[in-house]
């Protein structure tokens, strides 16, 4: 499989918009980004240049749908491979009130006969690798037994990329954020899933939190996905291009990518974009390290009513902290 696959930032919703990815993208040149879910009724009903558009040096990255009906999501598939998505992704794993009403996302690990439909469907309709992201198995499910026959069923269908969230979802009882802590991780299910479809590209999804940690599962798995420490501690994604694709290259300095976001946020300004909703992104770029909080509050304080230099503004504030 390419490699692209190797180390991935995963879907979030209310994270990964395209905003985030270029916050991303500015640390690392190789790890794969993805969208947050975006309903396939909403591409072809809403307004797509605003849910789809991107910029070019976010690739590779990806789109990730949430639906349940074969033609809507074969339709969505297509307009986001003419909007120039390296992959379309099928949610099966979130498992939020708003997906259940929906009857899309982790519901759909009990009906891998029409998720299975969803992919041939979306398959027949790009020519860009089509994948699955699930979880374990879902309430009452034997995960032993459940998730074997759900990948199974999918890769019948032609997909042969899967991300696994090695945790069940629990629709009754668990909230969406308990569903990330609670449910225990069974990452050992996981690597026997690859042991036993080894045709299959399997990638680790669930509670890494250190690149460190991701190492160790190569190559057991074909991949990892990181997600909430991604986004909480951004600034590991730029030692990734050197420690899990082995490039050789130096990592750049938190200063230079804040440089980068603030001539960002002066472009975005001018098209009406508010600061604030770039710089949420960035909350956590100095986390771990000397000046931390007085960043975080700077940013939080001042981002609401911000002009475009309150970037210039928080790293001044930055400098003086260590004169």
């Amino acid at each position: 499989m390419s490699h692209d696959w190797k180390f991935c930032v995963a879907p979030m919703m209310d994270g990964t918009d395209r905003h985030c990815r270029y916050f991303h993208r500015l640390m690392t040149k190789h790890a794969r980004l993805y969208t947050e879910m975006i309903t396939a009724d909403a591409i072809i009903n809403g307004a797509r240049d605003y849910l789809l558009g991107f910029d070019e040096s976010e690739h590779p990255v990806a789109l990730q749908l949430g639906g349940s009906d074969p033609a809507k999501l074969s339709a969505a598939a297509s307009i986001g491979a003419d909007f120039g998505y390296d992959e379309i992704n099928l949610n099966v794993g979130c498992p939020s009130d708003r997906v259940q009403s929906g009857a899309f996302g982790a519901c759909l690990m009990k009906e891998p006969a029409l998720v299975a439909t969803c992919v041939t469907a979306m398959r027949d309709a790009v020519a860009i690798p089509v994948t699955v992201k699930c979880r374990i198995g879902v309430d009452d499910q034997d995960p032993e037994k459940s998730l074997f026959e759900f990948v199974d069923k999918i890769a019948s269908a032609g997909c042969t990329i899967f991300i696994v969230h090695a945790r069940m979802a629990w629709l009754e009882g668990l909230s969406p954020k308990e569903n990330r802590t609670i449910p225990p991780l069974d990452y050992d299910l996981v690597r026997r899933l690859k042991r036993e479809r080894p045709e299959l590209s399997i990638i680790l999804n669930g509670g890494v939190s250190s690149l460190g940690e991701a190492i160790q599962f190569f190559p057991e798995v074909d991949g990892v996905m990181l997600g909430r420490t991604a986004y909480g501690e951004p600034y590991i994604l730029a030692d990734a291009d050197r420690e899990i694709f082995g490039a050789e290259c130096m990592a750049p300095s938190r200063e230079s990518v804040v440089l980068k976001m603030s001539a960002y946020i002066k472009e975005q300004f001018e098209q009406g974009v508010r600061p604030h909703s770039i710089t949420r992104h960035m909350l956590g770029l100095y986390h771990g390290a000397p000046g931390a909080r007085r960043w975080r509050r700077f940013i939080s304080e001042n981002a609401p009513s911000a002009r475009s230099d309150i970037l210039d503004q928080a790293l001044a504030q930055m400098t003086l902290a260590h004169v």
